[in-house]
């Protein structure tokens, strides 16, 4: 991928990035829709796929069809491997659908050796071994999967395992001509050994399921028997004859994977099966690992979401007991990531009302009676804990993110196991960090509103290198919207932002756009860079006003804050919104009452449809791959905050959309991609039918093969153009 809008700058030392202060501004261009979707990203691409090598001497990062190594000392960027030879180990034909899946859940191209002197490059499913010292890469394998192989080196880098025909299964480099050893066959399709399935990796975050001991003599792997859950199929039109792939999704009340966790041999046998007190079909399991070379620690969650444990498991006999209960009324957090090592456990939870870290410890030595004794809540206050990039036991201490301090950003910290908390990062906006594995460098990305990201190469002495960041957006002379701060109608105060055409002040002179998300998890209004900022401009430019607000129920604002989705998914979020436009609508004189729209994608579709049906003050809305009916979509997540169907009838019956669908008012553009393997398109089928039976005209427009992204510079320019479209010509005329 070229940068064709973005410059790749590095500093030596502490030589500061020079920039002339003096030249005259670059006249403004205007946004297009072509400009921002057509030619990939305006504001070009950071480095991808960035990583450190096991001994902290390299910093790679895929930029431009090469391999670049920094060098994490001198800043100093140079090829590790070249155009001519990258090509040859990363091309791949992936389908619509692995080329998301790869994109939306991070799965990596290439991995380090244990040696730091080998790379393993995965060309949608061909393995490849590539020799730094010399020079070569050696194709070793074939998964016969383009995504969710899941490659791996052994802790001794003797042995690569992966998944194969659903197949935990590894090739042993040191073996005449590599053979692949399936070391635990599936005895059919419904049978994953090791596999992550679909709803796994969506709502848990799960990114594997099988792990190799330290020692690297065994593995421990996850089996999931889907044979109970429903299969949903996605159909492809596209071809002359069409295609349909059967998807294991089990929807709100539906028998869940069947899940148990085996530890077999490297070198193949019997596998011995953990006993658990679990109830099959229904439980989780989002993580586990080894506490020692031969103790597992397992993390299991209710169906319900309200009980959390951790097990250490003997690998030799299964037997396994809970070292740890943590329990919630309603619903536990999302984070399920747990650090475990020389009897030391970290874990982040919102137990005190906000989510933070927790130093726990027990006895390894007697793990069959261990129980985890709480050394120390490591950090407090209000504010969240977000990304923990980090947890070095060596050190002991944890490197994390989090709004501490401004709710509307986020900086980098560091925590001791003694509690002494450290900042590590600074100025305005969001930090994310990557951190090296030992320690003493890590890399600061950071944003803010107008600013796309800048990335530094950091050191403990408190010096940090730019080495990557754009002026491409310098012309557009792009403004920031206005921060406001509204109270909902119980005094909680809601962050929301205002973007309005520059000079517009006639009263009524500008419709308004509503753009929230609203559902649980995200956290929109911050001071961070995102994409949509673009559309955003683009709007303004075309005479509109767009209004941005995170509503209760959303992320990142403590457990009660979230915790307002519980039982409750639309008349809330609806009641802060409609506050929010009233609060705007009083101050911005400017502003048409009876000129507002709405769009919104996934629950943010959901949204808008729940928005246009339950009141009658947008005149136009756009709904993105809406979930219409909650029995529809997948149990873990719907489950989380509506209990099961049996448990909560009222609650699917009212905050499904399908059932308001005669409600609607104003202009509706429905858009979904009919290869969305995330919120089905049987869900615009069924509103779709509501309407037609309502005699309520509509707007569709799908996209055949398109997954829950609609990914492609084809289709964004399209999808946009078509959003555009839709409020030039229903909120553009006066009434």
């Amino acid at each position: 991928m070229r940068y064709t809008a973005a410059r790749l700058l590095f500093a030596v030392g502490s030589l500061p990035l020079l920039v002339n202060c003096h030249a005259d501004p670059a006249p403004q261009r205007p946004l297009t829709v072509e400009a921002i979707y057509a030619h990939g990203s305006l504001t070009g691409n950071p480095p991808d796929e960035l990583t450190w090598s096991p001994d902290g001497g390299h910093l790679t990062y895929l930029d431009g069809g090469e391999l670049i190594d920094l060098d994490p000392g001198t800043g100093r960027p140079h090829v590790l491997i070249s155009r001519l030879k990258l090509a040859t180990l990363t091309e791949g034909r992936a389908s619509e659908t692995d080329r998301d899946h790869r994109a939306r859940y991070k799965m990596a191209g290439y991995i380090w050796a244990p040696d730091s002197a080998h790379l393993l490059f995965d060309s949608d499913g061909r393995l490849w071994v590539y020799d730094l010292k010399n020079g070569t890469g050696v194709e070793v394998g074939f998964t016969g999967l383009a995504s969710g192989d899941d490659p791996k080196f052994s802790p001794d880098g003797k042995v690569i395992s992966f998944i194969r025909d659903n197949a935990l299964s590894v090739i042993r480099l040191r073996d005449p001509g590599t053979p692949i050893v399936p070391l635990a066959p599936s005895p059919n399709e419904a049978v994953l050994n090791g596999k992550v399935d679909w709803v796994y990796e969506e709502e848990l975050d799960t990114r594997s399921n099988y792990f190799w001991s330290p020692d690297s003599s065994h593995l421990a792997y996850l089996q999931m028997n889907e044979s109970e859950v429903p299969v949903y199929p996605i159909e492809d039109w596209l071809p002359v004859h069409a295609r349909v792939e059967a998807q294991h999704y089990p929807q709100a009340g539906d028998p869940n994977p069947d899940v148990r966790i085996g530890v077999l041999p490297e070198q193949g046998g019997k596998t011995v099966w953990v006993k658990l007190p679990f109830e099959a079909g229904r439980d989780y399991i989002p993580r586990f690992g080894w506490a020692d070379h031969h103790t597992l620690w397992i993390e299991t969650v209710t169906r319900d979401h309200k009980h959390r444990d951790i097990y250490l498991a003997d690998s030799d006999t299964g037997q396994a007991h809970s070292i740890l209960q943590l329990t919630d009324e309603k619903f536990l957090d999302e984070n399920y990531n747990v650090w475990l090592r020389d009897g030391m456990l970290v874990l982040t939870n919102w137990t005190d009302g906000h989510n933070h870290l927790y130093l726990y410890s027990f006895d390894l030595g007697h793990a069959a009676t261990a129980s985890a004794k709480l050394e120390r809540q490591l950090t407090s206050g209000d504010f969240e804990v977000g990304e923990v990039g980090k947890v070095d036991f060596k050190d002991k201490k944890v490197e994390y993110a989090s709004n501490q301090g401004n709710v509307l950003e986020q900086q980098l910290w560091t925590v001791g196991f003694n509690g002494k908390r450290t900042q590590l990062s600074s100025g305005a906006g969001s930090h994310s960090g990557n951190f090296a594995p030992d320690g003493g460098a890590w890399v600061d990305s950071q944003s803010a509103r107008l600013d796309p990201p800048t990335l530094r190469l950091c050191h403990d002495t408190g010096k940090c290198n730019i080495f990557w960041q754009t002026r491409a957006l310098e012309s557009y002379h792009l403004r920031a919207p206005e921060q406001l701060q509204v109270k909902a109608h119980d005094g909680t105060t809601l962050y929301t932002t205002l973007l309005l055409p520059e000079g517009a002040s006639s009263p009524a002179s500008v419709p308004l756009i509503v753009n929230p998300y609203g559902g649980p998890g995200p956290e929109t209004v911050a001071n961070r860079w995102s994409a949509s900022l673009l559309f955003d401009e683009l709007l303004v430019q075309h005479g509109f006003a767009v209004l941005h607000a995170d509503n209760r129920g959303s992320g990142m604002r403590g457990r009660d804050f979230a915790q307002a989705a519980w039982h409750n998914f639309g008349p809330i979020q609806l009641e802060d919104q409609l506050t929010v436009v009233d609060a705007v609508l009083a101050q911005y004189p400017q502003l048409d009452a009876k000129r507002l729209g709405w769009w919104g994608w996934s629950w943010g579709g959901t949204f808008t449809l729940y928005a246009m049906t339950h009141s009658d003050r947008f005149r136009a809305g756009v709904s993105v791959a809406p979930v219409t009916d909650w029995r529809n979509y997948d149990s873990v997540y719907t489950e989380r905050y509506l209990s099961e169907p049996s448990v909560f009838p009222a609650g699917y019956t009212d905050f499904s959309v399908v059932n308001s669908a005669a409600k609607l008012k104003g202009r509706l553009l429905l858009i979904h991609g009919t290869g969305d393997d995330n919120v089905h398109f049987a869900n615009t089928a069924q509103f779709v039918q509501k309407l037609i039976e309502a005699g309520i005209p509509y707007d569709l427009q799908i996209y055949p093969r398109k997954t829950h992204s609609l990914a492609g510079p084809e289709v964004q320019t399209h999808l946009y153009n078509r959003i555009l479209a839709q409020f030039e010509t229903y909120l553009k005329p006066p009434l």
